[in-house]
């Protein structure tokens, strides 16, 4: 753990006695409690995590909007000023350099928050497609701590907390705000299911919030509830979901991905090819049985292998054992029985949605 990088919270989170391993390069806090407990906090409640290992990467000059239009699956032209959009960046084949967050600030300006483990290979992939646009890219990471404070009380203890009313910022917007001297931007995406912030500061900002936050009893969570809680909205998470190998549309994400548009991204060619011809998909599987269908576990139909899970949990929420799966058509119809192997015992189980949970945004501006 010596070499590890370490977020400007660390020490925080080895004083709370949280069980700390390594992501992404980074020595990150995995439990404090319990798994569960911190899990159902952000469903019924609140609760914040440290993600300041996420990359953020600044885009600027004339030509930013038509360069990140060629790097980036979804419209950013339609976006307002302070607009989010989710999607991903590709290689020529179809497959995922990433997926991640772009934030417009304005037609020469646009930050993009990308995932932990990537950032390195993110800056290289765009400055290396930068061709002759009149574009800055920089790799701004270190200029930027982060805390997400998720869950169906998050803007009511951000008000009482720090005093700043959040009720009309907008589903995936974005807005700068000061406290205490300094500066925030927060943002209103969430990566859990549950309506959340995403404050961006300065480390001292982000240590003193923390610290009050923590006066006033917002939960403090680790990175594995952070996935028990992602998983269940049916997020992806690249490597599992997402990676070179699993494209957008093996992965249900097509919504991200405007081939249908004039947009010209990198790698649209070989996603409506692949869509013609789709032979794999990413889709739920429930079991029938209280066994826990985990991370690589093979997926059968009777006796053929016929793919594998990429997450898989016994729901907290839910109390069953549900998995995210990547397996091949036909079997991708809803009520297939499949089996998982489980420790060299098959389960039985069937394929379904993946709409485990109903996802609870706040979409109303001014609620």
């Amino acid at each position: 753990m010596e070499n590890l990088k370490k977020t400007c919270l660390y020490d925080k989170h080895v004083e709370l006695g949280a069980k700390m391993e390594e992501f992404a390069g980074y020595s990150m806090p995995i439990v404090y409690d319990s798994i569960k407990n911190e899990h159902l906090a952000v469903r019924n409640n609140a609760g914040m995590f440290d993600v300041s290992h996420m990359g953020e990467i600044t885009i600027k000059g004339l030509d930013a909007l038509a360069f990140v239009e060629k790097i980036f699956t979804n419209k950013v032209e339609t976006l307002s000023d302070g607009q989010v959009a989710y999607g991903m960046m590709l290689y020529e084949n179809g497959g995922v350099v990433d997926d991640l967050l772009v934030y417009r600030l304005n037609t020469e300006y646009f930050l993009l928050v990308v995932n932990a483990s990537n950032v390195a290979k993110d800056y290289n992939w765009i400055v290396e497609n930068t061709g002759d646009f009149d574009v800055l890219v920089q790799n701004v990471s270190e200029d930027y701590q982060e805390i997400a404070v998720q869950g169906p009380k998050a803007q009511e203890q951000i008000l009482n907390i720090l005093g700043i009313e959040l009720k009309e910022l907008g589903f995936f917007y974005f807005a700068n705000y000061e406290y205490n001297h300094h500066h925030l931007l927060i943002s209103r995406t969430g990566y859990t299911g549950e309506d959340g912030f995403e404050i961006y500061a300065s480390e001292e900002a982000i240590k003193e919030i923390w610290d009050l936050f923590l006066e006033n009893k917002v939960v403090p969570c680790g990175l594995g509830s952070r996935d028990t809680l992602r998983f269940e909205a049916a997020l992806p998470l690249y490597g599992h979901e997402l990676s070179p190998e699993i494209t957008p549309l093996e992965a249900g994400l097509k919504f991200f991905v405007k081939i249908d548009s004039d947009l010209d991204f990198i790698g649209k060619q070989a996603l409506i090819a692949q869509g013609e011809d789709l032979t794999r998909r990413i889709v739920g599987i429930e079991l029938k049985e209280r066994s826990i269908p985990r991370e690589g576990y093979e997926v059968y139909f009777q006796d053929e292998l016929i793919g594998h899970v990429t997450t898989g949990y016994l729901s907290i929420s839910l109390e069953k054992p549900i998995a995210m799966a990547l397996i091949n058509r036909p079997y991708t119809k809803k009520n297939t029985d499949v089996f998982v192997k489980v420790r060299n015992k098959l389960i039985p189980g069937f394929v379904r949605d993946k709409k485990f949970l109903e996802k609870k945004y706040n979409k109303t501006k001014g609620a």
